[in-house]
């Protein structure tokens, strides 16, 4: 049986963090207090108990409501301020020099959504991107992932392992960490609480693999050859609110 007293430290949490504009992370807290709460609620033998837990529980799922609400808003597009080409075999386009210049320290908060993340080079492009994300966002309290479930079986334990160390390593650097599975996602999206959101047809993964593997660009991907794709970088509307 759940544990009402985790699921009110849970819920605590989330007003705070939605007090302090930390939505991503409130909204995951407000899910998993509410989720535990229910839990404990359905095992109550007593109806009266039961009655005063439902009515509690109704004032959280409305706070969720309005928290999913403005984090929706948040995704929605506003205006194009950047837009990249990068042509096939092109170098020159480190991660830091495509979008680094828009992850500063007013990025409490970030979302990627990348459907790939089960083979070692997709770990070490996520990898990368933190290394980034901790360098130029000194105040980053909240990261949150969600990918596809590996689904052949040579990748879905190593998925686990992988990126429960990369959780684990920035929870140690007090980075609390969301990593949600959904099987259709699609699009590739990274949200940055200061307001940008950068769309890259190829999500993470636009680097060539270095040929022959000890060669100029095997730690420095501006030296990498990369893929075509396009980036564009968007500013919500809403950044201000």
């Amino acid at each position: 049986m759940s544990n009402p007293m985790q699921a009110k430290e849970l819920l605590i949490r989330a007003v705070e963090c939605d007090q302090s504009g930390r939505i991503l992370e409130a909204q995951t807290l407000y899910t998993d207090g509410i989720d535990q709460l229910m839990n404990f609620v359905n095992g109550e033998p007593d109806e009266a108990k039961r009655k005063v837990f439902h009515t509690r529980i109704k004032e959280y799922m409305d706070r969720a409501e309005a928290i999913k609400a403005r984090v929706n808003g948040k995704l929605m597009l506003g205006e194009v301020v950047s837009h990249v080409s990068i042509e096939e075999n092109d170098t020159g386009y480190d991660y830091d020099q495509v979008f680094g210049q828009y992850m500063d320290r007013k990025t409490i908060e970030i979302l990627v959504e990348e459907p790939y993340m089960q083979q070692n080079y997709q770990y070490a492009n996520l990898v990368r991107f933190l290394e980034l994300a901790i360098t130029n966002c000194p105040n980053l309290k909240y990261f949150r992932l969600i990918t596809k479930e590996a689904q052949d079986p040579k990748y879905t334990d190593n998925q686990k392992t992988n990126l429960g160390q990369i959780k684990a390593d920035l929870e140690r650097r007090n980075i609390a960490v969301s990593i949600k599975y959904e099987d259709s996602l699609h699009d590739r999206k990274i949200y940055l609480s200061n307001g940008f959101i950068i769309k890259i047809g190829r999500g993470l993964h636009f680097y060539k693999a270095p040929n022959p593997m000890y060669s100029i660009g095997l730690n420095n991907y501006k030296f990498r050859k990369c893929l075509q794709t396009d980036v564009d970088i968007w500013r919500n509307n809403s950044s201000k609110s």
